[in-house]
C-alpha cells in the first residue's frame, strides 16, 4: 500500500479527532474539573491515557512543544484532576462536539456505525513497539456507542501515525522546534505565527533553530525551504506513510477507499460548520 492511499486516509479522518482542539466543549469540560484553560487542558486531555506522567514524558511524546510550556501544566494538571476523569470528560467533550458540528441525522446515520466499524478494525493492524502515545490510548476501553467508538478509532489511527512521524524526524535529525519551523515553511501547517506562540518558543528560539537549519543547508536566507529541505521535508512524510501503512494495509484496499469516502464526507461537514478556525492558524494552502 503505498504513501499516496496512506496519506489520504489520514487525511479524511484525522480533522475527526483534531477537531477537538478547538472545539469550546473540549474547554468547558475540562476547566470544569478545574483545570485551568489552553494548554493545561490540551497537555492533560491528550497526555491522560499514559497516566500520571511527568513534564519530560509529555515533551517527549508530542515533540515540538517547548519543554518550559509543558513544564507550566504538567504534572500541576495531575494535582487538579485524576486522568480517569479527564479521560471520562474528554470523551463526553468530543461526542458534544460531534453532535454539533455533524448534526443529528448524520449522527443516528448508518454511515457513522459503519466507520466506526471500519476504523475499528483498521486499529486491529497497529503494533505497539515504539509507539508509546498510541500505547496509551490503545489502554481505554471502546465506547459502546458509535459516535464515540469512531472518534476513539480515529484517534488511535492518529497517535500510532503520530508516534511514527516523530521516529522519522528523529532519524532526520530534526529537533521538535527544527521540525515545527521546517513544517511551517512547507506552506501547509501552522502559519509561523501560531506556530510559535501555541507551542511555546520564544522569538529568539525561532531565529536560532532558522540560522541552524540554515547552515545546514535546510532553509535560504528569506526562511524558505531549499531543495534539500523539501526533499528531507519529503522524505520524512514518505517514511511517516510507510509506517502507517500497516493499519489500512490490515484493512485492505476495499474497506480504507470506504474509509476515505465516508472521512471525506463527514470532514466536510464538520468543516462547513466551522470546525476550525478560518484565519490565523492554519497556512492557506491547508
Amino acid at each position: 500500500m503505498g504513501s499516496p492511499f496512506v496519506r489520504r486516509a489520514n487525511s479524511a479522518t484525522n480533522p475527526l479527532h483534531s477537531l477537538v482542539y478547538f472545539a469550546p466543549e473540549t474547554e468547558q469540560r475540562l476547566t470544569g474539573l478545574g483545570l485551568e484553560g489552553g494548554r493545561m487542558c490540551y497537555f492533560a486531555g491528550r497526555a491522560a491515557p499514559m497516566g500520571t506522567v511527568g513534564p519530560e514524558v509529555v515533551t517527549a511524546t508530542f515533540y515540538n512543544f517547548s519543554p518550559a510550556l509543558v513544564a507550566a501544566s504538567i504534572p500541576r494538571a495531575w494535582q487538579i484532576a485524576a486522568p480517569e476523569a479527564v479521560i471520562a470528560e474528554r470523551f463526553a467533550a468530543a461526542d458534544e462536539a460531534l453532535r454539533r458540528l455533524l448534526g443529528p441525522d448524520l449522527v443516528a446515520s448508518a454511515e457513522v456505525a459503519r466507520l466506526a466499524g471500519l476504523v475499528r478494525e483498521a486499529a486491529g493492524g497497529c503494533r505497539q513497539e515504539g509507539r508509546a502515545l498510541y500505547a496509551g490510548h490503545a489502554g481505554l476501553d471502546w465506547p459502546a456507542e458509535p459516535l464515540l467508538a469512531m472518534w476513539h478509532g480515529i484517534t488511535l489511527l492518529r497517535e500510532h501515525r503520530g508516534d511514527g512521524h516523530i521516529a522519522a524526524l528523529l532519524a532526520a535529525g530534526l529537533s521538535g522546534l527544527e521540525a515545527l519551523v521546517t513544517h511551517t515553511a512547507t506552506g501547509r501547517g501552522f502559519v509561523p505565527e501560531f506556530a510559535m506562540a501555541s507551542r511555546g518558543w520564544t522569538g529568539q528560539e525561532w531565529e536560532e533553530a532558522v540560522a541552524g537549519l540554515a547552515a545546514r543547508g535546510l532553509l535560504d536566507a528569506d526562511g524558505e525551504l531549499t531543495d534539500a529541505g523539501r526533499e528531507l521535508r519529503a522524505h520524512v512524510e514518505d517514511e511517516t506513510d510507510r509506517m502507517a501503512a500497516p493499519p489500512w494495509r490490515h484493512l485492505g484496499d476495499e474497506g480504507t477507499e470506504e474509509v476515505i469516502r465516508i472521512g471525506q464526507a463527514m470532514t466536510r461537514t464538520a468543516l462547513a460548520a466551522g470546525a476550525f478556525p478560518s484565519t490565523g492558524v492554519f497556512a492557506p494552502a491547508r
